[in-house]
């Protein structure tokens, strides 16, 4: 290998970026953390061939992982949010849950987000790893998903697309704008600040089972969803008929709190009934103005707490 060739190191600096674009492209951050590993080994094993003449490291990266992405979704289902699959619940039955390759995860800030960015820039970011953009994205055919994370989230110029993908700018341009017709959330916005007294409230809330301070944090129409259950609900109303029929099984739980998709998350500990705890689920919230506008609890999951690092039992109360 010649002076100034790149080298492993050069190889492992767009690990951030790229884990970011396959999650968005793949909607799990197992299979996006699986996607950069065969990405980055198979350009480690193609470095004696690799000429910047024909293009920059960069985009050589992104092209293998693009080639790979589309390798998986051509034999996946595609991941969606249960608001994707059908009209809210109106009665208590959970139904039968799902696998889990049929539901976005959440992943973790740190995993797809660039560490340093100007607030404004930032705010986008944190819009497009959300979980409503990944499952809106998720409906697209897998190149124009490309076309349009790679266009619209990574700013990159069609010519650069046209040159990845190997087709032509008019190609790029063709497929942008299906993907923006097709889009059912529309462009990325820039979120919503996520307000700590509104999330102190709310986790004192939860913890207490407080249903009425609970659902006074919650917007009008706030969503409420429990993968790998398809029952969902729509409105304040119908959520707190469901959590005040349901008993209070959550009395006395523990949330911890870690940053995901852009918002707040919590890893949700159940009391074990003998003075200890147990992992029960993981909550993402997604914030809308002043109120909490939805709430996904991935029930069961443990992958999620470590993917996480969060402890097997909450740490002790201060």
């Amino acid at each position: 290998m010649a002076m100034g060739d790149p080298t492993g190191t050069d190889l492992n600096r767009y690990r951030g970026e790229l884990t970011g674009y396959c999650y968005r492209m793949l909607g799990s951050p197992f299979e996006a953390e699986d996607a950069v590993q065969e990405t980055l080994l198979r350009a480690w094993r193609g470095l004696a061939a690799y000429d910047e003449r024909r293009a920059s490291l960069r985009t050589w990266l992104y092209r293998i992982a693009t080639n790979i992405c589309l390798d998986i979704l051509r034999s996946a289902a595609r991941r969606a949010r249960p608001m994707d699959l059908g009209p809210a619940a109106q009665g208590p039955d959970l139904g039968a849950p799902l696998p889990e390759h049929a539901w976005v995860q959440p992943a973790p800030d740190a995993l797809v987000l660039p560490a340093a960015a100007d607030p404004a820039a930032a705010a986008v970011a944190r819009e497009t790893v959300g979980l409503a953009f990944v499952a809106a994205l998720q409906v697209l055919s897998p190149r124009q998903r490309a076309v349009l994370i790679l266009r619209d989230v990574l700013c990159w110029r069609a010519a650069e697309v046209a040159t990845l993908l190997g087709t032509t700018v008019a190609a790029v341009n063709s497929a942008l704008q299906r993907a923006r017709a097709a889009l059912p959330a529309g462009p990325a916005r820039a979120a919503d600040p996520v307000d700590p007294a509104l999330l102190a409230r709310y986790v004192d809330a939860f913890e207490r089972y407080d249903v009425a301070a609970l659902v006074a944090l919650l917007r009008e129409d706030a969503t409420m969803s429990m993968p790998p259950f398809a029952w969902w609900l729509r409105g304040r109303d119908a959520i707190e008929r469901a959590l005040v029929a349901s008993g209070g099984p959550c009395a006395g739980s523990r949330l911890v709190p870690v940053a995901a998709n852009g918002t707040a998350a919590f890893g949700h500990y159940l009391p074990d009934g003998a003075g200890g705890y147990q992992r029960f689920g993981f909550v993402v919230l997604e914030i809308e103005g002043a109120r909490v506008g939805s709430t996904t609890s991935y029930l069961g999951d443990t992958r999620l707490f470590d993917l996480f690092g969060l402890p097997d039992s909450p740490p002790a109360m201060s």
